[in-house]
């Protein structure tokens, strides 16, 4: 269980890093463009906003490689709190942005966090 819950918590950082890059970099790019369906003027207006969630989201991913890397019990705290932050985040995201939030972050997050925790 533990190896799954490393796993989990490895994907969820990953997310969390792509997010980095498509918000602090991508953002006035197709990709970018893409992800929400704005237009380049759009983008553009938006894009120190995005860079801000950008940072934000690595600070997450940062968080997790580290709660991975550290031995415990100061790995397995960092995890929990780090994966409640995705999680909280999330819900947020999906109550005042877009509900496909819900789904893309903040239930990753939620399987992980209960996957170190029975592994815990």
């Amino acid at each position: 269980m533990e190896t799954l819950a490393h796993v989990l918590v490895g994907l969820v950082a990953a997310l969390h890093a792509y997010i980095l890059v498509m918000e602090m970099f991508l953002w006035q790019r197709r990709p970018g463009r893409a992800l929400h369906g704005f237009d380049p003027e759009m983008a553009r207006a938006t894009a120190p906003l995005a860079a801000n969630q950008g940072l934000y989201n690595g600070f997450l991913a940062a968080g997790l490689v580290w709660g991975l890397i550290a031995a415990d019990p100061t790995g397995f705290r960092a995890q929990v709190f780090f994966l409640c932050c995705v999680v909280v985040a999330g819900v947020f995201g999906a109550a005042t942005a877009n509900r496909r939030i819900l789904v893309a972050q903040a239930l990753p997050g939620a399987l992980a966090l209960a996957a170190v925790l029975v592994a815990g």
